[in-house]
């Protein structure tokens, strides 16, 4: 592995068990996760007591740390405003656990847009509450990383650009998600390198544009290996690539979609949530072993 790249990933796509989850992981020689949910509860549900006595002991146990937290922060109808209030008193209780955990990142969103509305008509709204959320996490000194979601304001390279520069902030940065931009009919080497500057964390989630259906990275039209081997031997990014694999339909992924999840990942591209998480894991290491 090249020096200060490091393989994290979203291991409740391995199944619901924490320490099954971990023990995945570790049997791949990962030694990182991206903590989105455990024994089927999200993070954004816990309380700082509860990590502190059900998930940091069993980390400590696999000596697996945690890269980000993987919080729904954003994942709300922009006109909202009853659910944006809920999630900065969730905002607070994830910077808190970070800080339990020895961890910097949290990935947030930039709201759902009612369907058949202009994005744009929406600027303003989203750029105030986005400096909402901005505001507790300088509080605590975590860096919130800005993921393209479908559906959401910054769902396309321009409007994560424009995110990126009216929120200008040490601790607001981009994650890359090859495979959201392909489902948004964008090309990810134009993406790339329109948002690179900003980028700081890296999902390795690949598409194809046909069905927008998921498949192993490297085989979409991510172009992943092209732009890890810019970002990495041209432009030095150092961090994190995370795995997000959306091979097999896995227990959270409900809550983590607005669509039906079958219209996500129409048929399952593994045996199960742990052999779909090594084919990721193994499709990475051979692109990087390729760029080498």
């Amino acid at each position: 592995m090249k020096r200060n790249i490091i393989i994290s990933g979203f291991a409740d796509e391995i199944c619901k068990d924490f320490e099954k989850q971990l023990e995945t992981v570790v049997g791949l020689g990962m030694k990182y996760i991206s903590l989105r949910s455990a024994n089927g509860k999200g993070i954004s549900e816990f309380q700082v007591d509860e990590v502190k006595a059900q998930l940091l002991p069993i980390l400590n146990q696999f000596g697996v740390k945690v890269s980000s937290l993987g919080s729904p922060i954003g994942k709300v109808g922009v006109e909202d405003e009853e659910g944006y209030q809920k999630q900065l008193l969730q905002l607070e209780v994830l910077c808190q656990i970070c800080k339990i955990l020895d961890c910097k990142y949290i990935r947030v969103f930039s709201f759902y847009i009612p369907a058949g509305k202009n994005p744009d008509h929406y600027k303003d709204i989203v750029i105030d509450r986005m400096k909402g959320f901005l505001k507790v996490a300088k509080a605590y000194g975590i860096i919130l990383i800005h993921e393209n979601e479908k559906d959401i304001y910054g769902d396309t390279s321009v409007r994560c650009k424009e995110l990126m520069e009216e929120l200008a902030d040490p601790c607001f940065f981009s994650a890359f998600d090859f495979a959201n931009f392909v489902q948004c009919g964008e090309n990810t080497i134009d993406c790339w390198n329109m948002l690179k500057d900003y980028v700081a964390y890296i999902h390795i989630k690949d598409a194809v544009s046909a069905d927008k259906e998921n498949v192993v990275c490297g085989t979409g039209e991510g172009h992943i290996r092209e732009i890890l081997e810019q970002a990495i031997h041209k432009e030095g990014y150092e961090g994190f690539l995370t795995l997000e694999p959306h091979l097999v339909l896995f227990d959270s992924l409900s809550d983590l979609e607005i669509s039906d999840p079958k219209q996500i990942i129409k048929e399952n591209k593994a045996k199960d949530g742990a052999d779909g998480y090594a084919k990721q894991y193994y499709g990475l290491w051979d692109i990087l072993k390729s760029i080498n």
